[in-house]
């Protein structure tokens, strides 16, 4: 008993150490965090749930608080207060997805949950299944693609199989390279394409590389489209991936995981034309729309080939000769065993919101985005790196006083290079704001500022993370880099 008044207590605590007053981080170099907290974090003795209580206080006190505003440091931020319920529930149930006999109810709503997403893509007869996040479902991508090209690669391996090629963005996330290595295909098996000025991917190159490599023996098996750069927000022309892919047979991905949730909007999901013609789509509701991590979704347009490339048919979780339909089983299609029940916390948020609560929210971090790029444009020192807006990604440099009205030479984007994460180090260590910045491409050290669902931040709220910016950007000097 004395385990759930623990339980109890633990609510209060949570609330506490992420009530508004709370700073953002009272941020500690590694070494000097780990001596504060040596003993707090030792489990060499069991200790009382009254001091217990305090270490998981002092663990959260020096922890990140990411459902502040000022939190802009990754694609996600503050998690939906209903898919927070939702986790809380999936935890205290502690089954596994992986038959129907463990989770009768959590396996229907995966199903439904898969189905309304499926057609909200724009592939109503499709599969899916809940995967562990955008890195795997590249990961079932590839399976796929490869499977689908040559079936006999399940039994017989890769030994005796052509040179296989893929095609990505040289802008797109850097998962599609550790699945090639992991399935043996090597990195080099990957034909990054340039991108243009704005992170797209740039068709005419794509043809021409397929072209050739078709004329060198290699076979083509995937172009994996991106809805969604990781640092710009850009959106591939998927509508001509597609007729690429369809001329010359080879299986079309797209890695919707940041940007497929203006799928959500009426308005906006145009920005993603094309995404209904890809054989597979990955998406992450932990991000945009603020599902609790991890909440990830593998599409397929092909019913039945996830089950097929994936099965190993063990008898003793997957037995055919069960007292009831054994199509509810869904785990043999997944390339796990244990699978956490990461629908039900999505159900939790859908059934609270709806279609339309969450075709709302879209559209108002899409406006919210779109007002800090004009303001952005406007503000002396602020320079975008690029427009128009296709995420919601604003990304930006900020120019001190001291380095404008410059020859902005080589050695002048050297120093701004340096100045961007110095500002960032300022806001950390003062508690003011976390973002993230990026090179990308000739482009030196830039800020990127990306808008989710949660917490729901107002024009003002824009305004000032932007003048903490100036602010620390106006402490920076050629002394402090």
């Amino acid at each position: 008993m004395e385990e759930k008044r623990f339980l109890d207590r633990v609510l209060k605590i949570v609330k506490d150490e992420t009530a508004s007053n709370v700073p953002l981080i009272e941020f500690k170099h590694p070494k000097e965090l780990e001596e504060i907290l040596k003993d707090d974090i030792s489990i060499s003795e069991p200790v009382s749930d009254h001091q217990l209580e305090k270490s998981v206080r002092k663990v959260l006190h020096y922890s990140v608080k990411t459902n502040k505003p000022t939190f802009k440091n990754q694609l996600y931020g503050g998690t939906d207060p209903y898919g927070l319920a939702g986790t809380w529930i999936a935890e205290a149930f502690n089954t596994s997805q992986y038959t129907y006999e463990v989770a009768p109810v959590f396996t229907l709503i995966e199903d439904k949950m898969l189905n309304h997403i499926l057609k909200l893509f724009g592939i109503p007869d499709g599969d899916g299944i809940f995967s562990p996040g955008g890195s795997i479902s590249m990961l079932y991508a590839m399976v796929a693609a490869r499977f689908k090209a040559f079936p006999e690669v399940k039994s017989k391996g890769i030994r005796n199989l052509p040179e296989m090629v893929m095609y990505s963005s040289e802008s797109c996330h850097y998962s599609i390279m550790k699945a090639a290595h992991w399935l043996g295909l090597g990195t080099e098996s990957v034909r990054l394409i340039k991108s243009n000025q704005c992170g797209q991917m740039v068709i005419e190159e794509l043809e021409r590389a397929m072209k050739n490599d078709i004329i060198s023996n290699k076979v083509p098996i995937m172009v994996n489209g991106t809805a969604g750069t990781t640092v710009l927000g850009a959106i591939d022309n998927l509508d001509k991936i597609a007729d690429i892919c369809a001329e010359h047979g080879v299986w079309m991905h797209v890695d919707a995981c940041w940007g497929g949730s203006l799928m959500l909007s009426q308005k906006f999901r145009t920005k993603l034309k094309g995404i209904e013609r890809a054989n597979s789509i990955s998406w992450n509701p932990h991000k945009m729309a603020g599902a609790p991590l991890q909440c990830s979704l593998f599409l397929l347009k092909e019913r039945g080939l996830l089950h097929e490339a994936n099965s190993a048919a063990a008898q003793y979780l997957f037995q055919q000769d069960k007292f009831y339909d054994v199509r509810y089983d869904t785990g043999d299609k997944s390339i796990q065993c244990g699978r956490k029940i990461d629908a039900f916390k999505l159900w939790m948020i859908w059934k609270a919101r709806g279609d339309i609560g969450l075709n709302q929210m879209t559209d108002y971090i899409m406006e919210l985005a779109e007002f800090c790029l004009e303001t952005v444009a406007l503000r002396p020192g602020f320079r975008l790196v690029s427009v128009p807006l296709q995420c919601p990604n604003v990304c930006f440099w900020y120019i001190p006083s001291f380095m404008r009205h410059q020859a902005e030479d080589e050695k002048w984007w050297e120093l701004m290079h340096k100045i961007t994460p110095k500002i960032k180090e300022i806001l950390m260590t003062s508690s003011r704001m976390m973002i993230a910045y990026s090179p990308h491409k000739e482009h030196k050290n830039f800020f990127r500022l990306a808008f989710t669902f949660h917490p729901k931040l107002t024009e003002k709220d824009v305004i000032e993370m932007l003048q903490a910016i100036e602010d620390c950007g106006e402490m920076t000097t050629i002394e402090n880099l």
